[in-house]
């Protein structure tokens, strides 16, 4: 049974300025209608979650994320997915570049000019840093409710992994290639760069790894060792930013391919004949034959005629096109048994492995920020709470539910951050306040809107 992911990028929320505002918000529930209809064609309603390559915003600003947030939730909704079941990277429109202090910009001087070496010396300091990420404020407090930390060390970041067959997982790997972005970035002159804190993924038998990034290959410095890391340690690499749509498979060796789909945009300024309103509907799913990767694609664009989402037959391989991708992780490890012992119904030896449903852990791996966490408490509900709590709480709001539970001290002088925040939450779920947490978000939520009018 496939995993199956509604893929969203480039939505710039906020970009609206005329009557394109009406146009986009009604493109946006035609996609919402669109995508039920057809998850509900696939996979009987019910998705296993949502990707987003990056320009969720148009400005970085926090008014247009709480836009999202809404929007993300209906399209949850419509899928059967849970709210909090999102992975997201930043582009180059979720940074504020109005928070790019003067030190910052001479940072970004300095790392044009230079390269690696350069790279890594500012991102071993954790001031100048501190001057590029700056930017990332808002994306950042919207990215940490659905656990999809912005790591303020320049790596990358990896929770979610997908199990399709016993010993047979997908993972996500977040990149951000948007930290060096200043506004006027050209792929014909790269300026942007991965870095090798990124670029060196883990290998792992029976895992096969999904990068989701914003800017394709050809928009970094560093794109030669980017492309030998992806090819090597890569299975399927999924990116943004142009608007236009297209995918391939490259055979890197006997026994490895690796497929490389660009998306278009989901929501451009205003379509045309050359940028069109554009999400997929991607299935992963284990081939059992060739012990390698099934990647299904279900592509949908914007017919203007009809205003509304129809297949896609020109763009990413015909309608539905289907890619078998050679797996060497999978290989690496001992194929899947005879799973009916778990079935109440004995089943044939094929018919068990294939109806084994996907399920998702959230498991973080590699190179984490110093406020990056391990570990999550288990109770349900936990995760959407934790969603909720930071994306749609103030921070003020936070702090006294934080205080009213005797979890921090009125007067405390310890610096207030999102993972000292976290660790504090996850330490009253794990103390059995989930339920209190829960009625208190609800009712700081209901005060501030009445307080509104």
């Amino acid at each position: 049974m496939p995993a199956v992911f509604v893929h969203v990028s480039d939505i710039h929320f906020g970009q609206e300025k005329d009557d394109r505002l009406h146009i986009n918000r009604d493109v946006k529930q035609q996609l919402i209608a669109d995508a039920r209809e057809v998850v509900s064609a696939i996979a009987g309603g019910f998705a296993h979650g949502i990707l987003v390559t990056g320009d969720i915003a148009q400005s970085g600003k926090w008014t247009e994320y709480e836009d999202a947030g809404k929007w993300l939730d209906e399209l949850a909704a419509s899928i059967g997915v849970e709210i909090h079941r999102v992975q997201m990277v930043p582009g180059n429109h979720d940074l504020d570049r109005s928070k790019l202090s003067f030190s910052g910009k001479q940072i970004l001087d300095h790392i044009r000019g230079g390269g690696a070496k350069e790279y890594e010396e500012i991102l071993n300091n954790p001031t100048d840093r501190s001057a590029l990420f700056a930017r990332f404020e808002d994306y950042s407090r919207f990215s940490f409710g659905y656990n999809c930390t912005l790591n303020n060390e320049g790596a990358f970041d990896s929770e979610m992994e997908v199990t399709l067959a016993p010993g047979r997982s997908i993972r996500f790997i977040r990149f951000n290639s948007s930290l060096l972005c200043h506004g006027e970035e050209q792929d014909e002159h790269p300026e942007l760069m991965i870095g090798a804190r990124q670029f060196t993924i883990p290998r792992t038998n029976g895992v096969e790894n999904i990068v989701l990034v914003h800017h394709p290959l050809n928009w970094y410095k560093d794109q030669d060792q980017v492309k030998d890391y992806i090819r090597s340690r890569a299975r399927v690499f999924i990116s943004g930013h142009e608007h236009d749509p297209k995918v391939s498979v490259d055979n890197v060796e006997q026994g490895c391919d690796v497929m490389m789909l660009a998306a278009g945009a989901t929501v451009p300024y205003k379509s045309n004949d050359v940028y069109k309103y554009t999400y997929n509907i991607i299935e992963f799913d284990w081939d059992r034959e060739n012990d390698g990767l099934i990647v299904t694609m279900h592509p949908r664009a914007w017919n203007p005629q009809r205003t509304s989402f129809e297949a896609d037959d020109k763009r990413l391989g015909g309608k539905d096109p289907i890619f078998h991708l050679a797996c060497p992780f999978f290989r690496n490890t001992d194929k899947p048994k005879d799973s009916s012992t778990t079935h109440e119904v004995l089943l044939s030896e094929e018919e068990s492995v294939q109806s084994v449903k996907p399920t998702i852990e959230m498991i973080p791996v590699g190179m984490v920020g110093e406020e990056a966490l391990t570990m999550q408490p288990k109770a349900e509900g936990y995760e959407i709470a934790r969603l909720r709590f930071f994306r749609d709480l103030l921070e003020g709001e936070r702090l006294r539910i934080l205080i009213d539970l005797d979890a921090l001290e009125m007067n405390s002088d310890e610096r207030i951050t999102q993972g000292l925040e976290r660790k504090l939450l996850d330490m009253l779920v794990r103390n059995g306040k989930l339920g209190t947490i829960e009625m208190m978000i609800n009712n700081l939520i209901d005060e501030r809107r009445k307080k509104n009018g």
